[in-house]
């Protein structure tokens, strides 16, 4: 079980800054605990997270309105984004074992040329919108630069569903998605305060495109949304590779729009308790068909939620929303650990970058991610590869101080150079096993293999998977190239668990 919190960082990584200096500053959760402690100049009521506490969050990341210490067999990390830029669909296509390795950055402007050509080639009317970069398609749909992600890394496709059926907006989205470089064409529809061209607006890094959250789609219900990837090799990435080896796969929020498997079932929802409850259906459904294998050992499943509402609230620069979302959340995990407790069952609970409402903009935040690890005794699956061994409990040599407090430090040294882990450290005072930063979040997605039981082999062991056909796509890696993953994902190593 894989629940993302989208948009929750833990703190900016070295290079937050780069694009926007004042991004070095980021912490989505501090500031957002901090923003809720009324008895300490807070403007919102306090934000209690029992179930994050239980889980190990306060032991990754001290806060008085965490809990320091928990009684659940839990490890924790964070974790590196490993894909440039801060963005939704790259996070979890590297989360699920992609190789991003190349970016495909391009604001729209450098190709309105062949962009107007191939929608004229497909029957539609383009043409730029008042002389400008941004492309009016058949009198109603804008192509824009999307203004909520870092420049150049996606490109919305947007129009009122009051003017056009949402299949329309699609259409043209696919036409563009068939000539951009980028990693993401996003289609977007949605009930406006007004005309749309009344909310385009200049971006940074000269990008031009609609203020998506001020033209009041976000708010005013009945939004849709697709997101088209450019193409990567999904058969290496963890869904298509959990379904193969057998287990029922269930993709539920924005992960049933964004990622891809065949077989999966799929859950699309925004709201949180939509979210929160298909995600505990789906477990309760995987619980009653391990029940129903032999030994309950033939039954392995794999679950895949996103909370997006966090996000949004980030993107609105609203921190009392994000934190009722989070709160929200909160009590759907408690739901979902009390469910999880039979051996072999994994709940790992994390997020594919930062969205600080109170950095002073309306953009994700390149922050490193909570990875929040629950595991019931031996993994499913039954192979001896894809069991988790035992945790040492000495503390790590070159971490005492960690050991010695109880506490993970706030302002921690840089992790070793790629390739290498440092030994992971028992926190004797919390009770949860304090791990490495990992290198990208594609090492949550090769735990989860692991613990999946489809762990126990090189990445190049997968017979039906093209390695040729993995790199159309964007990300930072390793300067040594992409890691392989276990048995056929393409980037990622399991944590040291």
């Amino acid at each position: 079980m894989v629940v993302v919190l989208d948009g929750l960082g833990i703190g900016a990584m070295p290079d937050a800054g780069t694009l926007r200096p004042g991004d070095r500053n980021a912490h989505t959760l501090v500031h957002l605990l901090d923003h809720c402690r009324p008895a300490h100049g807070g403007a919102e009521p306090e934000l209690l997270l029992p179930a994050l506490g239980a889980l190990g969050l306060g032991v990754l990341c001290p806060h008085p309105a965490l809990a320091t210490g928990t009684a659940l067999p839990v490890a924790v990390a964070r974790a590196r984004l490993g894909y440039e830029g801060a963005d939704t669909y790259a996070g979890h296509q590297t989360m699920m074992g992609a190789d991003f390795s190349r970016v495909a950055v391009a604001r729209l402007a450098a190709h309105t040329g062949e962009l107007v050509r191939a929608l004229e080639e497909a029957g539609h009317k383009a043409e730029p919108l008042d002389g400008g970069p941004v492309l009016l398609v058949d009198g109603d749909v804008l192509v824009h630069d999307n203004l909520e992600a870092d420049p150049g890394v996606n490109w919305n496709v947007s129009a009122r569903l009051d003017d056009l059926p949402f299949e329309r907006i699609l259409s043209v989205a696919r036409t563009v998605r068939a000539v951009a470089p980028v990693a993401r064409v996003i289609a977007v529809g949605g009930h406006a305060d007004g005309p749309l061209r009344s909310f385009v607006r200049q971006g940074e890094g000269g990008t031009t495109g609609l203020d998506t959250p001020a033209s009041g789609f976000y708010r005013n219900g009945g939004l849709r949304v697709r997101h088209l990837g450019a193409p990567l090799d999904h058969t290496r990435q963890l869904p298509e590779l959990a379904a193969r080896a057998g287990a029922a796969v269930t993709l539920v929020g924005k992960a049933a729009d964004i990622l891809t498997c065949g077989s999966a079932v799929r859950r699309p929802a925004v709201r949180t308790d939509e979210v929160m409850a298909h995600t505990l259906d789906a477990v309760r459904a995987a619980g009653r068909r391990e029940g129903a294998a032999s030994g309950g050992d033939d039954g392995p499943a794999l679950v895949v939620a996103n909370v997006q509402e966090t996000d949004l609230a980030g993107h609105q620069q609203d921190a009392a929303r994000f934190g009722e979302v989070l709160r929200e959340a909160d009590a759907g995990l408690g739901l979902l650990v009390r469910e999880l407790d039979r051996p072999g069952d994994v709940l790992i609970v994390t997020a594919d970058h930062g969205n600080d409402p109170l950095i002073g903009h309306a953009f994700h935040t390149r922050e490193y991610v909570p990875v929040l690890v629950l595991a019931r005794g031996a993994p499913t699956g039954g192979r001896e590869a894809g069991r988790a061994q035992p945790a040492r409990t000495e503390p790590s040599r070159t971490e005492p101080d960690r050991a010695e407090t109880g506490r993970a430090e706030t302002d921690r040294t840089e992790p070793a150079a790629t390739g290498t882990r440092r030994t992971e450290t028992r926190n004797a005072a919390s009770g949860a096993v304090l791990l490495p930063d990992a290198a990208s979040l594609a090492d949550v997605g090769a735990t989860a293999a692991r613990f999946l039981g489809i762990g126990d082999g090189p990445a190049d062991a997968n017979p039906d998977a093209d390695a040729n056909s993995n790199g159309d796509v964007t990300g930072g890696v390793p300067e040594d190239g992409p890691r392989a993953g276990p048995r056929g994902l393409a980037a990622g190593s399991p944590l040291p668990l």
